[in-house]
């Protein structure tokens, strides 16, 4: 077993990607290359790109990349999965290895990956809350403007086998659970939400998610990438809704992760977060295991409606 480190991209098909480009630049995120048949986006991090779409026949989330701790563990991984490193033909360079998990999403596991230089952007804004003030002389005075995407943050799976999706990721890629939802009896688990398997260090309340599909279909329900703080979260909720794109639902807080929250829709029907101030977990944090309900998601948010279940 090897334990990831990270999410790299996610990967979508698309039958329009100059519409696909649209939505995502007003979204917060960048072109950096573009063929006839793929587009590749990236966020103001470092990361070489997060955003794939592939040009196709018809809509489809296709699936998504890891972060491997070392080219020794691609090695260990590709025993493990039966396939092979090589190296990585899309931008960014670097090496994989590739094969599809058991719910038939196409992962690609890479090490040695190309960054680049984090895009300008304003720092994280300093609070005057109640008690603690913080900003002292400076004044708050921001425009219009999509958010500013730092990272994609994670990927959450609606999978027709859940037992059997839990079993793949913490056996072969080293996840472990964060929380967990569960239906009815607290043993008859349907969601977890997981972190990479780095041992005391410090990660995301979530990297993966993995929930029973309620229809029996293996796609995503959603991806989610991180902002710069609550203003930029809100600055881009007002800066897709002026263009005049589908809200889903936020802006409000999750529970289980404890994210500032805001979902959308791409033109092709695919809800995508913004999202700041997500706990961190390690292997000392409890993992939780509560009972699903609509009530569950939210600490405070607008009322759910049934789109954001579509």
């Amino acid at each position: 077993m090897i334990s990831v480190k990270d999410i790299a991209f996610v990967r979508y098909q698309a039958t329009d990607l100059d519409l696909m480009e649209k939505f995502m630049l007003d979204f917060g995120l960048y072109r950096i290359e573009r063929t006839d048949q793929v587009l590749y986006l990236r966020s103001s991090g470092t990361a070489h790109h997060c955003h794939i779409t592939e040009l196709g026949e018809t809509n489809a989330t296709l699936g998504f990349g890891l972060h491997a701790q070392s080219e020794a563990d691609l090695h260990k991984l590709a025993l493990e999965v039966n396939s092979s490193v090589e190296d990585n033909p899309e931008p960014g360079g670097g090496m994989r290895v590739r094969f599809r998990d058991p719910m038939g999403f196409l992962v690609d596991v890479i090490h040695g990956q190309a960054t680049l230089p984090e895009l300008p952007h304003r720092e994280p804004l300093l609070m005057n809350p109640a008690t603690g003030r913080a900003r002292f002389g400076k004044v708050v005075r921001l425009k219009p403007q999509p958010s500013t995407v730092m990272r994609l943050g994670h990927a959450a799976l609606l999978v027709a086998d859940f037992p059997k999706a839990l079993d793949f990721y913490t056996r072969v890629l080293g996840f472990r659970p964060s929380d967990t939802y569960h239906a009815g009896h607290p043993d008859n688990k349907i969601a977890a939400f997981m972190h990479c398997g780095l041992g005391s260090q410090w990660t995301d309340h979530h990297t993966l998610a993995v929930i029973a599909s309620p229809d029996g279909s293996n796609r995503f329900d959603h991806t989610a990438f991180e902002v710069l703080d609550l203003d930029d979260v809100v600055q881009g909720n007002e800066h897709l809704k002026s263009k005049e794109w589908k809200h889903s639902w936020g802006v409000g807080r999750h529970i289980q992760g404890s994210q500032l929250f805001d979902y959308w829709r791409d033109p092709f029907g695919n809800k995508v977060e913004h999202w700041t101030d997500g706990d961190l977990v390690n292997e000392n944090t409890p993992v939780g295991n509560d009972p699903i309900s609509n009530e569950e998601l939210r600490q405070w948010a607008p009322p759910l409606n049934p789109e954001f279940f579509a």
